[in-house]
Formats: structure tokens, sequence, C-alpha cells
């Protein structure tokens, strides 16, 4: 089942993000750190009721941001469409334990089709240059690769945009 987060569930979406960080460092994939996502970036994503859990038997599995809010990073980058009514992905999250059972499929059909039934143009998201398994994910998916785009406390290394047109 697909949810909105709530501010108690914080905690369980930093233990599942930390868990992934740990596995994609073990895989010397260094996308999320110390610095990223933190406690407060899931607290605003609730504030602006755009943070979602998936629950597998009543716990919590994943997460996903589905954000109407264009991130200051991504004002440089040519998009395929104008800015307007596009949705922005953030912080999508399984837990290493229910990894390739789909669920990140199923939190991404959830994204495009609130997407959809809201009019918008396109959906829009980032992914780590180093992580080729989310690369091809998204491009499996019908998302275009864009330019890159760089986190300097996240890693020396970019992070590519991408975006769906509907």
């Amino acid at each position: 089942m697909i949810r909105k987060a709530n501010v108690s569930d914080i905690d369980k979406i930093i233990t599942i993000t930390r868990a992934c960080a740990a596995k994609m460092i073990a895989q010397n994939i260094f996308q999320w750190n110390e610095h990223y996502p933190t406690h407060e970036a899931f607290k605003n994503d609730i504030e602006r009721n755009e943070l979602y859990v998936l629950t597998f038997s009543e716990e919590i599995i994943g997460s996903i941001v589905i954000s109407t809010l264009k991130d200051e990073e991504y004002d440089d980058v040519n998009w395929l469409t104008e800015d307007a009514n596009n949705y922005y992905i953030h912080r999508l999250a399984i837990h290493p334990e229910h990894q390739r059972k789909g669920y990140a499929k199923k939190l991404m059909d959830f994204a495009e089709t609130i997407a959809r039934e809201k009019s918008a143009t396109s959906i829009r998201l980032d992914t780590f240059s180093q992580n080729h398994r989310n690369q091809k994910f998204y491009e499996a998916r019908g998302y275009q690769k864009l330019e890159s785009i760089y986190f300097p406390k996240q890693s020396k290394h970019p992070f590519y945009c991408y975006e769906l047109v509907f």
C-alpha cells in the first residue's frame, strides 16, 4: 500500500535511506552520505504533503517524494518542456531487503499516475552518474537523459537529469 507519510514515519524512512546508502557505498556508489538525505528534508516533504511511503505487511519498506517544487539546482538545465506544471521525483528508496521485487516500479507508477491526473507536462528527476542501475531503470521507463548537475556535499561526480514528457 502507498500512503502519505507522517512525521512519525521519518525515523523509519531514515533507517531505510541509511541502509540504501550503506549498500550503495559497498558497491562503490557514493550517492548518499551523512549529509543527505536528512531528517529535515523529510520533515519539509511532509509539510508540503509530498512524501509517500510504501508498506508491506504494515511495515514501511520504501518512500518517494513527488513534488511540484523546482529546486534551484535545476534552474540551468535545458529541460524538454517549459517550466509550468512539472513534477519532480526525489529520494526514492526501497530497503535493500526488498529491492529487485518491483517496488521501485510500483512507486514510480504511482508518481506518474498522480502527475498525469494533475495534467502535468512532465516528470523530472536526477540520478547519480555512478549509479548505472538507476539510469537503466529510468531509461527503460522512457525518461530522456539530459544535462548534468552537481551536489558538492554528496559527491564530486555529477548527477544526470532526466525528464519524461507526457
